[in-house]
């Protein structure tokens, strides 16, 4: 119980992170006696993000102030679990007549046994991108195409598509240039339980152009990922936040914070120096490479010209097309695309 307890002066990132390790979709929040103030959500931290405020801040404007809860002395356990179920609460916090938290009921536990087994499928299509030369990577990639660079025992991709098929995904298209013979070597020898498409890009195509062969292909929005990362998340809260908001495009994308090693001067017009900051700290949104795309979008997508998704979505834009954007924590999103990127993943995957 203890770790889904928070104080309200704790930062929009932290709180992320907090999410992310208790496998939660809400913490409670509370004074120093443990007394009640409030609940913190993912939509609500979510929304705060994008609304353009600052990593750094905390979540007291944040956090909702009058939650639901449950009086210890009054409480009916099977009144409160269909109370749970009925209303979608991720948690309800059990309180004494002080509002000190004695106890939390969580989803979870209102769930029959036979429920608590069902875990939420996909019922999707995945695109992985995987014809790419992988510079960076050189001289590695002289050998091994990016995507089967080997993590934990396993080549980058078969984490990725490993990932998807654990909520039942079963339909996976990739593209292929680049060594692809032993892309396809690979898979043919793994013999998964699940289907493998290879699309061949006989030219480079950018990071989108490939898919015009496949915009008549599906009717239902289906994900894009890059073959150089590997995403921790629900991906079935992603999917349905993409269709709750009713999104074209959604883009998956990192809370980052990033720290200038030096001091940044600052000048003025005239070039004369006004200030001098010390090691200042950048908090942004970075693309992680992994998106969810309605079909029809697919059709913007001209044949056999080089195309990149940052294209597709400038494009998607300009015909005023809804674009989301889907916030993680730092720490579910690695990338492998570089030298420094790849030695810090293998470090991250074999301590997890």
């Amino acid at each position: 119980m203890l770790n889904l307890l928070t104080h309200k002066k704790i930062s929009l990132r932290d709180a992320l992170k907090l999410l992310k390790v208790t496998g939660k979709k809400c913490v409670v929040i509370v004074d120093k006696k443990n007394k009640l103030l409030g609940t913190l959500t993912d939509g609500d931290l979510r929304n705060h993000i994008l609304s353009g405020k600052k990593l750094d801040e905390t979540i007291e404007k944040v956090y909702n102030p009058n939650p639901a809860f449950f009086y210890k002395d009054k409480l009916n356990l099977k009144k409160a679990k269909k109370e749970i179920i009925k209303n979608r609460y991720e948690l309800v916090p059990i309180v004494n007549k002080n509002k000190v938290i004695e106890d939390i009921l969580t989803w979870d536990q209102s769930l029959s046994p036979d429920l608590k087994q069902i875990k939420k499928k996909l019922n999707v299509s995945v695109i992985i991108m995987a014809g790419g030369k992988g510079t960076r990577l050189q001289p590695f990639t002289h050998i091994l195409p990016k995507p089967l660079i080997p993590i934990r025992g396993k080549a980058i991709i078969e984490h990725i598509v490993d990932k998807f098929n654990s909520y039942g995904v079963n339909n996976f298209f990739i593209s292929i240039n680049y060594k692809s013979s032993l892309i396809e070597a690979y898979f043919k020898e793994l013999k998964p339980d699940y289907k493998i498409n290879f699309i061949r890009e006989n030219l480079p195509l950018g990071t989108a152009g490939i898919l015009s062969k496949l915009s008549k292909k599906f009717k239902e929005p289906v994900f894009i990922s890059n073959s150089d990362i590997i995403i921790d998340t629900d991906l079935v809260d992603i999917y349905d936040f993409h269709k709750k908001n009713k999104n074209e495009i959604t883009v998956v994308a990192s809370a980052k914070n990033y720290e200038i090693p030096y001091g940044v001067c600052k000048i003025n017009k005239k070039g004369y120096l006004t200030n001098i900051a010390e090691k200042p700290k950048f908090n942004f949104l970075a693309n992680t490479g992994l998106y969810i795309i309605n079909s029809k979008v697919l059709k913007f997508i001209p044949k056999n010209k080089k195309f990149d998704m940052t294209d597709l979505i400038k494009k998607a834009k300009i015909l005023k097309k809804k674009i989301g954007v889907y916030p993680i924590d730092e720490e579910s999103w690695t990338d492998i695309g570089q030298w420094n990127e790849y030695k810090l993943a293998v470090e991250k995957l074999n301590n997890s």
